[in-house]
């Protein structure tokens, strides 16, 4: 073979893969429309899913937030009740603080039983409101007697007749008072 054949078959040979080429190209326009249109709805499956997701997380940080407050609020009521139930207990040791006793060791027992209910009572959250010198509060007192007296000034509680307490921010039990005009 000659100098001249070899190169025109080295020309035949390298324009064959060129027309095969050419071939596959066209077949690869043909289909990228379909491939567009399978992309394009692929593209819209993953927006939902996306979209669905979103909302899906949404809906359960929402319903978590919302499952902690409840537990806070159920724990700040049970805790609520269960105080209310040991305040006649406690206002029982105040009455007995106070009534004369000869047995100075005894009364000293009660004292320390009654310090330490207090401060359990303190470190749980409970807290006495003062009353006594306040302005009336209808939120915080109940007052159940008007009085004159010229010692206090006017809508201001001049007697309490039971102790109020608070849990936190919320009112256990308000406070029995006088008020004077």
């Amino acid at each position: 073979m000659n100098d001249e054949e070899k190169i025109k078959e080295t020309e035949e040979a390298s324009e064959a893969p060129n027309k095969n080429m050419d071939i596959d190209v066209e077949i690869n326009q043909d289909e990228s429309g379909e491939l567009h249109e399978k992309i394009g709805e692929l593209t819209n499956q993953l927006a939902e899913a996306n979209d669905k997701y979103l909302r899906l997380y949404a809906e359960y940080e929402n319903y978590r937030k919302r499952t902690t407050k409840e537990k806070m609020e159920a724990y700040g009521d049970a805790t609520c009740r269960c105080i209310a139930e040991i305040l006649p207990v406690l206002d029982s040791f105040e009455r007995a603080i106070e009534a004369e006793c000869t047995d100075e060791s005894f009364k000293n027992g009660m004292q320390m039983i009654y310090t330490n209910l207090i401060e359990v009572l303190k470190k749980i959250g409970v807290t006495e409101m003062e009353a006594l010198g306040n302005e009336f509060d209808p939120n915080l007192h109940n007052a159940i007697k008007k009085t004159e007296d010229e010692n206090f000034g006017e809508n201001t509680v001049c007697e309490v007749f039971q102790k109020g307490y608070m849990f936190n921010d919320r009112i256990i039990r308000h406070a029995v008072v006088a008020v004077a005009n």
